[in-house]
């Protein structure tokens, strides 16, 4: 009914009497203590627990109906709608190509990507897998990491480093940092064998990764930034190298809903992806 619009929508679609699937869903509605849906004077619509429900269910019961029909044809082939969750730094560094060339290879699976720096749920907000960055533990969340990069003290060519630290102190340096680093942040890194202790003074505090990036190639200071990143820039002499930042790898992961049925199209992406990334490079 959610989804059709109506109970005689509903009827047509699935091919049972309104009056059976009216019936259902106020069984439903019995069992859970709730009220599910408000009759007006001229159309149905679903009340706030109503509404709640179908966003967590709409998902699962998708998956089961493409499960069975995979399982009714014999053959689970990759099919229908792929919804994907990526950070905004990782969709433009890769995954426009990444989207075209599984495209390519899945013409049955419509791909949808959507690149924000927030927080998302799997499961409410429809998605089928979510790419993200040293994403913290998550009982209901599985995956694959599938990329691995360092993290590098780089600055403008113009830039002074700072000398090798033999005493502990820390040099400080014009910086930009992300919104949230502590007020003074000290980045050690490694270079040469020898250890570097950097304090970093904050010129500005951006919310992305790739606002940091164009402000260091403005020559707004120095930043913490994954190799990926700034692997042109270092060769093309925008920017250098200062050293690579003790104990501070990058991991990137795709992760799915453990509770849900994993899809033919999601094991798809999840295998195209770290096929993609087999070599570590971005």
């Amino acid at each position: 009914m959610a989804t059709d619009g109506g109970f005689g929508q509903a009827s047509r679609a699935t091919g049972q009497p309104k009056a059976t699937l009216s019936r259902h869903v106020r069984r439903l509605g019995e069992s859970l203590g709730v009220r599910l849906i408000e009759r007006g004077p001229r159309a149905l619509r679903l009340t706030e627990e109503g509404t709640a429900l179908h966003a967590r269910t709409g998902a699962l019961i998708a998956e089961i109906e493409e499960a069975g029909q995979a399982i009714g044809g014999g053959l689970a082939r990759p099919r229908g709608r792929l919804r994907v969750s990526t950070t905004i730094a990782f969709a433009h560094a890769a995954m426009g190509r990444i989207a075209a060339g599984f495209a390519r290879q899945y013409p049955e699976i419509r791909l949808e990507v959507v690149a924000e720096d927030r927080f998302v749920d799997l499961v409410a907000e429809g998605f089928d897998a979510v790419i993200r960055i040293d994403p913290r533990p998550e009982h209901d969340l599985v995956g694959r990491c599938f990329l691995r990069d360092q993290m590098l003290v780089v600055a403008p060519a113009s830039f002074a480093c700072p000398p090798p630290n033999n005493d502990g102190a820390a040099g400080r340096v014009s910086a930009v940092v992300l919104t949230g680093a502590p007020d003074e942040p000290v980045w050690h890194a490694g270079r040469d064998g020898h250890a570097l202790a950097i304090r970093a003074d904050p010129a500005l505090r951006l919310s992305s990764p790739l606002m940091v990036r164009d402000a260091v190639r403005a020559g707004a200071g120095a930043a913490l930034l994954p190799r990926c990143m700034v692997a042109e820039d270092l060769a093309a002499g925008r920017l250098v190298e200062w050293g690579a930042a003790a104990g501070r790898a990058v991991e990137i992961w795709v992760l799915h809903t453990s509770r849900r049925l994993v899809s033919p199209k999601v094991e798809a992406f999840v295998r195209f992806l770290c096929a993609a990334f087999q070599d570590g490079a971005l």
